[in-house]
Formats: C-alpha cells, sequence, structure tokens
C-alpha cells in the first residue's frame, strides 16, 4: 500500500499506491456528493488510485432528471483521470432494492477485487456490497446526516455490514452524526468525526464575482441578497423559507431571495404551488423578489454576490455545505438549529427559531452585521479547510489498510 513520507517540504511516495473503491448510490444535487467526490479528488492528487461505482445512471427525483453524465462531480471526477463506472440502473424514487442481477453483482466483483478499501457514501450502497460472493474487503462509511431512523432499510444494512465484520470504520461529517448513530446502536469506536471542508480558494469573497452576478440577474449592487441552495425536499422545509420570503420581502422593498438547487426551478410543480400558497394575496412580491434558479454549477459565485445564506432544514443536516460555503464567501448564515449548524454559525451569524416573522428579521439583522461580521468570517477560515478534511480521510484510509483499526479480511476467492 501507499506510504508517504515528509521531504523538502513534499511527499515522497514509495512501495504500492492505495487503491480505494468508493460506491455511490448515483450522482445527483446534493452536498454529500459534492463532499465526497471533492475528497476522491483531492486523495488522488495526493498520490491515492480511487475508482467510483454508481449504483445508478440516471436519477429522477426532486421533479429533476439526473443525469450521471450531465452530473458536475461526475465531470470533474473523470476529468482528474478517475475511472467512473455504473450499474446502469434508474433511480425513480424508490430507494435501493437488494435485488441484484447476476451482471451487476460480476461488476462489482470486479470494481472491489481492484480496491484495497472501500468508501460507501452513506449507507445506502450498503444493499449491494452486503451481498454474498463479494470479495472482502474493508469499509469506511461515510455518514453525511443526523437522523439514522429516517434512511429506510439503510441503518438496518449498516448494523447487518459492522456484525459481518466487513466495516472498519464510518466517517461522521459532524458531531451531530456521532452523537445519532451511537444512540441509534452503532458501536462508538467504529465512528470517527471527520468535519467538511471546502476549497478555501474557490470559496471566497471576490467583488468581481459579487457585481458580475447581480449584473447578470439584473440586481442593484447595494441590494440586499439572501440565497437558499437546497434541493427541493421536505427535510429543507421550503414552505418555511418562502413564508419568511414574503416576511422579509414585504419589509425589505429591493430585497432578492435567490433559490438554488434540484427542483428550484418554474418547471416544479410542487415548488410553484409552495410559492403560490406563501404568497397568497400578493404574488407580486413573489414576481420581484423570488429567483429559482435551479441548479447552478458557480456556487462561489451566488454566494460571493449574497449577504446572507439561509437554512430552514427541520431535520436530518450535519454539517450543512451550503452554510460553509456561503459562510467562506462572505455570506453571513442565518439556520435553524439542526445538526451541527449552531456550532457552525456560531460566531459568524444567526441561528434561528423555525418561524418566518423571526427569520425575516434575522435576515435583515444579518445583512445589517455583514461588515462587523466580516474578520470573524475571514479568521475562522482555516477550520474549514479542504486541506484538513483531505489529510484527515488520507490518515484514516492508511490505517485501514494497514488492519489497524479493525483486523483484516480474507478474501474467499
Amino acid at each position: 500500500m501507499a506510504r508517504f513520507v515528509c521531504k523538502a517540504g513534499g511527499r515522497v511516495r514509495t512501495g504500492r499506491e492505495l487503491r480505494v473503491l468508493s460506491v455511490y448510490e448515483g450522482f445527483f444535487s446534493g452536498g454529500a456528493r459534492i463532499v465526497h467526490s471533492d475528497i476522491v479528488l483531492g486523495l488522488t492528487e495526493g498520490g491515492q488510485r480511487h475508482q467510483v461505482l454508481s449504483l445508478y445512471g440516471e436519477v429522477h427525483r426532486e421533479a429533476t432528471r439526473q443525469r450521471m453524465a450531465d452530473d458536475t462531480c461526475y465531470r470533474a471526477l473523470t476529468a482528474a483521470g478517475v475511472g467512473v463506472t455504473s450499474l446502469g440502473r434508474t433511480f425513480f424514487g424508490t430507494g435501493v432494492s437488494a435485488d441484484f442481477t447476476g451482471g451487476e453483482l460480476a461488476e462489482t466483483a470486479r470494481s472491489m477485487a481492484g480496491a484495497d478499501v472501500i468508501l460507501s457514501l452513506k449507507e445506502q450502497p450498503l444493499a449491494l456490497l452486503n451481498q454474498a460472493g463479494l470479495p472482502r474487503r474493508p469499509v469506511v462509511v461515510c455518514l453525511h446526516r443526523s437522523d439514522p431512523e429516517n434512511q429506510g432499510r439503510a441503518l438496518d444494512d449498516l448494523k447487518a455490514a459492522i456484525a459481518d465484520g466487513t466495516v472498519a470504520a464510518c466517517v461522521c461529517c459532524a458531531e451531530s452524526t456521532r452523537d445519532a448513530y451511537r444512540a441509534a446502536g452503532i458501536p462508538a469506536e467504529l465512528l470517527h468525526v471527520i468535519p467538511n471542508g471546502v476549497d478555501l480558494y474557490r470559496f471566497r469573497p471576490d467583488a468581481a464575482r459579487r457585481l458580475a452576478v447581480r449584473t447578470e440577474l439584473g440586481i442593484d449592487p447595494a441590494a440586499p441578497v439572501v440565497v437558499f441552495a437546497a434541493r427541493y425536499d421536505a427535510m429543507k422545509n421550503v414552505q418555511l423559507l418562502l413564508s419568511a420570503a414574503r416576511e422579509w420581502l414585504d419589509r425589505v422593498p429591493d430585497g432578492q431571495v435567490l433559490m438554488c438547487g434540484a427542483g428550484m426551478t418554474p418547471g416544479n410543480p410542487g415548488l410553484t404551488a409552495d410559492i403560490a400558497t406563501a404568497f397568497a394575496g400578493a404574488p407580486d412580491l413573489a414576481d420581484r423578489g423570488v429567483r429559482p434558479l435551479g441548479v447552478r454549477r458557480d456556487m462561489e459565485m451566488l454566494y460571493a454576490a449574497s449577504d446572507v445564506v439561509a437554512l430552514t432544514s427541520s431535520w436530518g443536516e450535519a454539517a450543512p455545505l451550503c452554510l460553509i460555503e456561503g459562510m467562506m464567501c462572505g455570506a453571513v448564515p442565518v439556520a435553524t438549529d439542526v445538526g451541527d449548524s449552531a456550532a457552525i454559525v456560531a460566531g459568524h451569524g444567526l441561528v434561528v427559531p423555525p418561524d418566518p416573522e423571526a427569520i425575516a428579521a434575522a435576515w435583515s439583522d444579518a445583512v445589517a452585521a455583514r461588515a462587523e461580521l466580516a474578520p470573524a468570517l475571514s479568521a475562522s477560515r482555516e477550520r474549514f479547510s479542504r486541506t484538513r478534511m483531505i489529510a484527515s480521510y488520507a490518515a484514516l484510509l492508511d490505517r485501514v489498510a494497514a488492519g489497524t483499526t479493525r483486523p483484516a479480511l480474507p478474501d474467499p476467492f
């Protein structure tokens, strides 16, 4: 396996490269996939050899058809030379089935046989990895939520994989994740916290980006802007966000609310109905101030153009990527108290109750305090570093491959 030593300020690799296979449920818009794909890219840059296997080649969810080949993460991985294959399934929102064909299992076995360690992006792929007859490899499960009980059969699959001895470690992206899974019965010694990090060069305050996006969208340079980056999902509590937007836009004539993510488009009938309900009797406010922009590939631009990054989720969040990315671009975070959100926001923004009036007031307070909070946001950048995150993953994978976390598993073939 790979061994690294420091020399002349760099790293010299000796021995065979560590080979890692990541298994994704599918490629679709979401923070966990963005973080995991960035980790794979960073570990590849550091000398490991990575491959990705996706259960689904096409996903229909959040009122959006999302093809693997069109996905930003897929394109970034393949451009970096990471091999990405798929079992070719199409997902229609019914959950991962445990009924796999012989051909699918053979493809999975070939991919696993070429790896020293398996990374499972969340616990859903364990429905596949738990199948009998596959090569025995230590599995590291990457957990990105704080509600294991709301993941269908996935928690049972995780417990089965642990009982079988295949799970060497679980990476939790937040303290709330570790607490929730420990409470759900996952052994504490398997749970390792590695907080999410972002590329600090990409996500930074930038006056030119701010002006460019506002010019593109026809927004006055001085207008207060709130950005909401989320997929259209019940846990994100879009209705609460829109109710707060009505309160805020009624008070702030030049305010703008940008909505980004899968399903955040006028073509989504669910979102259209939610907007109509929230702005009943005042559709002009929505027409003037609500901008559904859909999936954007330039979120660093949108965040830099905004004054506030909003989170209104009700459950499930662990370490919301939107808060970290937005903060690093200079937007003040205003979030409900879910997962690690309060810890992330502490000293940098505001935590709010799930009340539209309170949220609207907090948005205005955050806009007013943006300049005052800028030094604290700047001083916290290293805490949210991608470099720190990737180094922590690399160290854990080295330990797993060396068998120092749990005993190495024999290959039955």
